[in-house]
């Protein structure tokens, strides 16, 4: 599975989200290999998303006694969660897939995530980065098949969907490989509007754009974005006229 999107949409949040739902909510271990984020930047994220409280009120310790029952009570929360947080840089395909195998021996993980795949290292004499990122692409999805879990891949998409009209990214706009592309079961995309025009009405609106569904419709689902906590959620229904 590929997430991609343009730096600062979401990407990282919507992982974590993701994974505290499956940890929390459907008791299954995740391993989190996080490539561009320390592990206490992870926690600290899924702290203020759990608690439901503004991240920066966290940062700054402007909290007051209701935030901090929020805060302690998503603490116990995300202590008891099987979510495991590699925060090696630059690994490479095979040395993840040793930490992954041990993973999945000795925790069972039901979810596997990667933030992001073009911060990770081949490992071998390649030509070109396009090749590095193929072999990446291939390596990961081996992986998934071998641990018969599933296998969330962020990735970074090109500039080029930001020179169109609208701005919505496409396939196209995998960035370095079209082999994500042709690996992937499913390819998602993160688009906000807000992103690019901060006037606009769907503020705090994100559409996921399935771009790519090997085994299904796809399609656009939109959803909340509540940024200042890190928080997804169904959108609310539009009122009846």
């Amino acid at each position: 599975i590929i997430v991609a999107a343009r730096p600062s949409v979401g990407k990282t949040a919507f992982a974590l989200n993701i994974t505290q739902n499956v940890a929390i909510r459907q008791r299954k271990a995740v391993g989190f290999f996080s490539l561009e984020m320390a592990k206490d930047q992870l926690a600290m994220r899924m702290l203020c998303s759990e608690a439901r409280v503004d991240g920066q009120k966290v940062r700054s310790g402007w909290l007051d006694a209701n935030d901090w029952v929020k805060i302690s009570d998503a603490s116990d929360i995300l202590a008891d969660a099987p979510i495991f947080i590699d925060d090696t840089p630059a690994l490479t395909a095979m040395e993840m897939r040793s930490k992954a195998r041990r993973l999945k021996l000795e925790h069972d993980i039901g979810l596997i995530v990667v933030d992001y795949l073009q911060l990770m290292r081949g490992g071998g004499r390649v030509e070109s980065r396009q090749q590095e990122v193929a072999e990446i692409t291939r390596s990961l999805k081996a992986l998934a098949r071998e641990l018969q879990v599933p296998l969330i891949a962020l990735s970074q998409l090109s500039r080029r969907a930001e020179e169109r009209e609208g701005k919505r990214p496409g396939l196209a706009d995998l960035r370095e490989s079209g082999e994500i592309e042709q690996a992937a079961d499913l390819v998602a995309f993160l688009y906000r509007e807000d992103y690019y025009d901060q006037e606009t009405a769907a503020r705090n609106i994100i559409e996921v754009i399935l771009g790519k569904h090997r085994n299904g419709p796809v399609g656009t689902v939109k959803l909340t974005n509540l940024r200042h906590i890190g928080l997804f959620s169904d959108l609310a229904p539009e009122p009846d006229n």
